[in-house]
């Protein structure tokens, strides 16, 4: 049986240190679990697509940990399509890079193909986008016999997959449309998502959808009204034990829940015009 551990949204700086008191108890529950792989769903940093001592800082974390880490980038590690201040470009993926290696990745592990994205270039219409898409279906037709779970940051939607843009919260609509004939024609079994915040287990046409939450902070109802899932602070374990598996949302009881609607003006200030 192989235990593998996925966290998320650190939001982590070495200089905008508002959550870094959840890092401690993190990294110990992390290490008290004995995983065999740990996978970090983005938004390792506060702001790593601009400052790269966010990145060496947050790098350094996650190596310190002593056991296998791999990790996938955020919108606040390396932008996002088309966003005015911070568009996803070579100079944030090659930071990226750096500091955290490749930014798509695939790890076998026995009966499973576990594949990393970066879903930060889902719809962003470049070449980069084109070719991870290209390498996302190589990599699902030379799985063979072995099951598929993927592991990005944003989820590819929030209520239903026929559903229309949802802007900033998950993959725009015509690249979800993409990644869900490819779920389909490939049974993927698990699609594990960061970005919200919230806690979520969701069984879809034999795929479980799962977004892992924060350890870093929630996110108040007027920032997110209705939305599905818990407000909750932890991890997600999984277990793949063969062809099968087991997936479960941990709450983490000794991370301070803190709320980025008391602070986010100071942690992400409006730009200036």
């Amino acid at each position: 049986m192989l235990r593998v551990l996925q966290i998320s949204d650190t939001h982590l700086s070495p200089t905008k240190r508002h959550f870094a008191c959840n890092w401690e108890p993190l990294r110990a529950w992390l290490v008290e679990q004995k995983p065999d792989l740990v996978i970090h769903t983005g938004d390792v940093t506060v702001d790593g697509a601009d400052q790269d001592e966010d990145m060496s800082h947050c790098a350094e974390l996650l190596t310190g940990l002593g056991v296998p880490v791999l990790s996938v980038p955020g919108n606040h590690d390396v932008g996002e399509a088309y966003h005015p201040h911070q568009p996803v470009n070579a100079e944030r993926l090659a930071r990226w890079q750096s500091h955290f290696g490749t930014d798509r990745w695939v790890r076998d592990l026995e009966s499973w193909r576990l594949i990393g994205l970066n879903a930060m270039l889902f719809g962003s219409d470049s070449s980069d986008e084109a070719r991870q898409l290209a390498w996302l279906e190589q990599q699902m037709q030379q799985a063979g016999e072995r099951r598929i779970a993927w592991f990005l940051h944003r989820p590819l939607f929030i209520e239903a997959p026929e559903e229309g843009d949802m802007g900033y919260w998950s993959v725009p609509p015509a690249p979800r449309a993409k990644l869900l004939e490819l779920v389909r024609k490939h049974e993927v079994a698990i699609v594990a998502s960061g970005h919200l915040h919230r806690a979520h287990d969701l069984v879809l046409d034999d795929t479980r959808y799962i977004w892992g939450p924060s350890s870093g902070f929630v996110v108040g109802p007027a920032l997110q009204p209705g939305m599905a899932g818990a407000t909750s602070l932890g991890a997600v374990v999984y277990e793949f034990d063969g062809a099968g598996f087991s997936a479960a949302i941990h709450e983490i009881t000794a991370l301070q829940t803190l709320w980025i609607d008391d602070v986010i003006h100071e942690v992400y200030p409006p730009r200036a015009a």
